[in-house]
């Protein structure tokens, strides 16, 4: 008999929990939206996601100095393309690609012989 009391009484206060829960994260997805963290929260997250690659990153991921030629950057790119292409996992191949991708503008800017 109290073992059933005890039953009733522990499935009404999680019932009566998980409805003022479900309340709770309803009411602040309200004031999230009325205030527009909700909005800023988002934007973050997209300005994380497109950082791009700095100039000194691409150089070290390709292996080459300041002073490299372009035609030296595209020979180490086609190396280091080609070898994770064949062998080597995607991730790595689609960062050796940007490297050059964010080097290409400085290259461009430096003169006509250049890219």
């Amino acid at each position: 008999m109290a073992s059933k009391i005890l039953a009733n009484l522990l499935v009404m206060g999680s019932g009566i929990l998980a409805r003022a829960v479900v309340q709770a994260y309803r009411q602040a997805l309200a004031n999230a939206s009325k205030s527009g963290v909700a909005q800023e929260t988002l934007q973050n997250a997209v300005r994380r996601a497109s950082k791009a690659m700095t100039e000194q990153e691409a150089r070290q991921i390709l292996g080459v100095s300041e002073q490299t030629a372009w035609d030296e950057i595209l020979k180490k790119y086609n190396a280091l393309f080609e070898r994770n292409a064949k062998n080597g996992s995607f991730y790595l191949q689609s960062k050796v690609h940007r490297a050059k991708e964010c080097l290409e503008p400085v290259y461009r800017d430096k003169g006509p012989d250049t890219p």
